[in-house]
Order: C-alpha cells, then structure tokens, then sequence
C-alpha cells in the first residue's frame, strides 16, 4: 500500500516532464501571412515550369475572380498544352469568352474540342 502513493508521484514526474518538454519545441506560426498561391503559380508558368494543372488552376482563379482576360489567357494555354474533354472546363471558358463579349462558336480549341 505504501508503494502506491509514490508510484503515483514517479508517473506524475514522468508524465509532467514529458509534457513540458513538448511545450519547448512549439513553433508559433503567424497565421496573418497569406500565401497568395496564383502569384507563386504564375511565376511557375513564367519559369517555363507551367503545367496543365497549374495553367487549370489559375484559369479557375481569375474567372472567379471576374478577372476575365487573364482567364481566357491561362485557359488558352491550358487548351494548348494538352486536349480537354473536361466539360466543366470547356464551359467555363466559353462563359469567359461571353464575359468577354466574343465569339465563341468559331473559337478554335472550342471547335477542336467538339470535332474529337
């Protein structure tokens, strides 16, 4: 009986020690820095390590932004860098092509598209 009370103090060192010593190695991240992920992706694409994932990705990033010329820009060469038969895709860059007031029924990767 007389053992269990300094059983109890050992694991309560142990467990205390164990604890503090994790609280040493935190890292404080400051949650306030925003990566902003289209910059570093365009900087990508301008390096010439541009994929079709990439050039996807920032089509998607400056049509929800409204910002519509860069996303037919990135949506040109994501037509060019491989084919889609995504249709989501297809669709997004023909609202963009109409957000832009121009013709989409002759466009070329439009009409490429649809011929395959």
């Amino acid at each position: 009986m007389k053992k269990l009370p300094w059983l109890l103090i050992v694991l309560l060192a142990f467990t205390s020690m164990e604890t503090f010593a994790q609280s040493e190695n935190i890292e404080k991240t400051d949650v306030r820095k925003k990566i902003d992920v289209v910059s570093v992706y365009e900087q990508m694409a301008l390096d010439g390590d541009g994929t079709p994932s990439i050039y996807k990705e920032l089509a998607y990033a400056y049509y929800f932004k409204n910002e519509y010329q860069e996303a037919k820009k990135w949506f040109e060469k994501l037509f060019e860098a491989e084919e889609q038969s995504d249709k989501k895709v297809k669709h997004r860059y023909r609202q963009t092509l109409k957000a832009l007031d121009l013709d989409f029924e002759d466009n070329r990767y439009l009409v490429k598209s649809a011929a395959n």
